[in-house]
């Protein structure tokens, strides 16, 4: 009698939001474009310098408050970023040394 061997595979699927460094023309219809330059808005509530938002980079924190307004319904919702920057290795760099970015973004 031959035994049958069960096999499970593991499907690893990566729901970060991508971000693409790119001209801002390469946006389709479901894509937000972050301008380098484009600070975040002062999060109500927030005491100065909590851990949510100290020390993190400019382009860090301007990814979090474009995930916080996606979360709330306050921008459209959007399949990707189009990041237009003038460095893409420091930006790169920044969001990868930002767990909370890079918890939510990955770079494409």
């Amino acid at each position: 009698m031959v035994e049958a061997k069960r096999v499970e595979k593991m499907i690893f699927v990566d729901a970060r939001i991508p971000v693409l460094f790119a001209p801002p023309e390469t946006a389709g219809e479901h894509d937000a474009v972050l301008r380098e330059g484009d600070g975040p808005s002062p999060l109500e509530g927030h005491a100065p310098a909590c851990a949510c938002c100290v020390p993190r980079s400019e382009l860090g924190k301007a990814l979090g408050a474009l995930f916080l307004a996606r979360a709330r319904g306050e921008v459209a919702p959007f399949r990707r970023v189009i990041a237009v920057v003038t460095d893409p290795v420091a930006a790169r760099a920044a969001i990868e040394a930002d767990p909370l970015a890079a918890g939510r973004f990955r770079v494409v």
